[in-house]
């Protein structure tokens, strides 16, 4: 079995409710047509748009949503790729390696609770690939596990690209946190007062700053949709 993640870049004044209905309906009915299968679809809808200000972009147009899903041979795409090509004014294919520090089981066929924070990450100019994942994986695992509210926690590791052009991104993350994060850092970073917030951030900027190249990072919250 192979993994496929595909990220769509969209207007920034897109309609959130138009796409997920579109990423949802037909475009998940033409993975399926290919014989992929396990399929989640992650969008900035209508439901996370007061997470405005959690998200950071460089790309335009942004990154607005990503389809992921499972098929025995990543040859046999075709179709589904072109369906979501179709939705967005861009989007780039990945063949992925996926581990799950964090499991939850969303409920399937409806938007999951909570909002996930789906981020597309660059290593840090100069790294080897031993000491990014060392750092990836471990280091950070730990941080991000014992200072934020995560309730899930997807990596998405980059084995190639599968569509022309697509950008050298390194993984694909997705995180699900609480909808009150959205608004309340301290939500958020799992924690009570401002000295507790100010820690805990700067716990999370020297790991992140260690590992990756910020200059390029994606990073979106989205609602998530499991449809299996």
């Amino acid at each position: 079995m192979e993994k496929l993640v595909y990220v769509l870049q969209t207007p920034a004044d897109h309609d959130g409710a138009e796409l997920r209905a579109h990423l949802v309906g037909d475009v998940a009915d033409a993975i399926r047509k290919c014989g992929g299968g396990e399929i989640s679809v992650d969008v900035h809808d209508e439901h996370v748009t007061q997470g405005a200000e959690r998200a950071i972009r460089h790309l335009d147009p942004p990154v607005n949503a990503a389809v992921s899903f499972w098929m025995q041979n990543a040859d046999d795409r075709g179709a589904a790729e072109e369906a979501i090509m179709a939705a967005a004014e861009r989007a780039h294919g990945y063949l992925v390696v996926e581990s799950r520090p964090l499991v939850h089981t969303p409920p399937k066929g409806e938007r999951a609770p909570g909002a996930n924070l789906v981020t597309c990450i660059t290593r840090k100019p100069g790294l080897s690939n031993d000491v990014f994942f060392d750092l990836w994986n471990n280091e950070h695992r730990k941080v991000a596990c014992e200072t934020q509210s995560t309730t899930a926690y997807v990596r998405n590791a980059i084995a190639r690209p599968l569509t022309p052009g697509a950008p050298g991104f390194d993984g694909i993350v997705e995180e699900t946190f609480p909808i009150g994060a959205l608004t309340d850092l301290k939500v958020w970073y799992d924690c009570d007062t401002k000295e507790e917030l100010d820690a805990r951030l700067q716990r999370m900027v020297s790991s992140v700053t260690a590992f990756l190249d910020l200059s390029v990072i994606e990073s979106v919250p989205m609602s998530e949709y499991y449809l299996g």
